[in-house]
């Protein structure tokens, strides 16, 4: 009797030990509880098992961390299941009170996720292991509940309010909605929460890393904006596109693919991949491949600029003007100076873009006219309600003496990039050669619409629009100077 007992504890002990020291065994022991279908142990699980834990060996140890974690996986690739439900359970066998925030981009899906981590911790077989580990009575909600021993799981929304509570680990899943990777005032409202609201909810500054999964949406993300901060502080990047790329990370992962060059042949097979790809090409390149834009350009083939310098008169311009209402508040105002040549040619000749206040940016609009000369005509972008009428009239009375006229475009701003975007896409539009402002006018186009900014796109297609106008008639140019550029 005795000998069975003690083989029955042995075995228990056994268990635990290896649950406790590998956060991956405990993953594959718990599996059953919360997803009924088998599992498939492909090779990134681990990885990401084990990316994850060397993150918390530090905060177990009370020492500083090394680095924040950005992790991008296709959808069904486990992350949810590893990030957000089993591995708060884990860590509290380590670190009885450990304290995490655990948010997603919407308040439902996080409580879903609580939920299958507190039936975890609440299963028969994880308090035969960890009997230690019992939830307060008085602190077990669906969205946040307590240990015994000071532990916490605290779950939010992705721009929520989190009042008084500070945490060891800051856990992110997929902080943004597929459906809201356009808006920009939802991307905005997300970036500006993980950047002021959650770094000020940790236990420690020095100690409690931020742990980012999600599958990339666009190239101002929340992985994206992290990713552009790493010169100022240290990220380790996880990147695993569904098929093989240049954009593995790290770069050793590489040989971990099939020979197919597929993550996970079970799971997202070549069959599965295929049918995937009927969803568009942003949306495969971006949730599946982990890019921004598709390899071969989005909606601006960006390699069939033409880079040349003009060498015909110019006998047609226009400077459009697309504003923006505050000085460093997130967006830039800037004026492309678009232009026909006797040849036919369409060219831009310059852009102009900053971030000013009102009255330095009406300053520099008057300048740029002034160096544009008479003949050019200028166009400002009116903006919707009683203030952008305002603001585009004071502009037209600040350039008196100019040809000046107020536009009011309708539709969205793919929808008016789409014309200018197709004269680009078959050669037909000539960039002047060695002007400073190419190389960010043509990221911002190969990123559109999923760029960080769409400023200089929106003001080349509003002066696409007028150019091609034919009622709009004006003199030539005569010999172009190179016009000054602002930034």
């Amino acid at each position: 009797m005795n000998a069975v007992v003690e083989a029955e504890f042995s075995e228990v002990e056994f268990r635990r030990s290896i649950c406790k020291q590998s956060f991956y065994e405990f993953v594959r022991e718990f599996w059953g509880i919360i997803i009924d279908e088998a599992p498939v142990w492909n090779w990134h699980i681990e990885v990401l098992c084990e990316e994850m834990q060397i993150v918390a060996e530090r905060v177990f140890a009370n020492k500083p961390k090394a680095y924040d974690l950005v992790i991008n996986v296709p959808p069904g690739s486990t992350k949810s299941t590893i990030c957000s439900i089993m591995f708060p359970a884990w860590a509290w066998t380590r670190k009885p009170a450990s304290r995490f925030i655990c948010g997603s981009y919407a308040m439902d899906l996080a409580i879903d996720l609580s939920l299958k981590c507190r039936d975890i911790i609440l299963s028969e077989k994880y308090q035969e292991l960890f009997p230690g580990i019992q939830l307060r009575k008085d602190q077990k909600g669906k969205g946040s509940y307590h240990n015994s021993k000071k532990g916490m799981r605290m779950s939010t929304s992705a721009g929520g309010v989190i009042v008084g509570r500070h945490a060891h680990f800051l856990l992110v899943d997929d902080p943004i909605d597929p459906n809201a990777a356009l808006s920009e005032p939802k991307m905005k409202e997300v970036n500006r929460w993980m950047v002021e609201t959650l770094p000020q909810r940790k236990v420690d500054s020095a100690i409690t890393p931020l742990i980012l999964i999600q599958q990339r949406l666009h190239q101002d993300d929340p992985s994206g904006q992290a990713l552009e901060l790493s010169d100022k502080k240290p990220i380790r990047h996880i990147c695993l596109p569904a098929e093989l790329s240049d954009d593995v990370s790290p770069i050793n992962l590489r040989l971990n693919y099939d020979e197919n060059g597929l993550l996970d042949p079970v799971r997202l097979s070549s069959s599965v991949l295929a049918e995937k790809k009927l969803l568009g090409t942003y949306v495969y390149s971006a949730q599946f491949q982990q890019r921004a834009t598709p390899p071969g350009g989005g909606t601006f083939k960006v390699a069939r600029f033409q880079i040349d310098y003009p060498h015909e008169p110019i006998v047609k311009s226009i400077r459009y003007w697309d504003k923006a209402g505050l000085k460093d508040a997130g967006c830039y105002t800037a004026g492309v100076l678009m232009a026909k040549d006797r040849s036919g040619k369409t060219w831009i000749l310059d852009i102009v873009r900053g971030q000013w206040a009102s009255e330095e940016r009406e300053k520099i609009i008057r300048q740029t006219a002034e160096l544009d000369g008479h003949k050019t005509v200028v166009w400002i972008e009116q903006e919707p309600g009683s203030g952008g009428l305002e603001s585009a009239e004071a502009t037209i009375r600040n350039l008196e003496g100019y040809l000046c006229f107020k536009d009011v475009p309708k539709g969205d701003k793919i929808f008016r990039a789409d014309p200018f975007s197709v004269q680009v896409n078959n050669g037909n539009i000539y960039l002047k050669k060695d002007s400073e402002w190419i190389r960010d006018f043509i990221e911002e186009c190969r990123f559109f619409p999923f760029s960080k900014y769409k400023d200089q796109v929106d003001a080349a297609g509003g002066a696409h629009a007028k150019l091609v106008v034919k009622k709009t008639k004006v003199g030539g140019l005569g010999v172009l100077g190179k016009p000054k550029v602002y930034k």
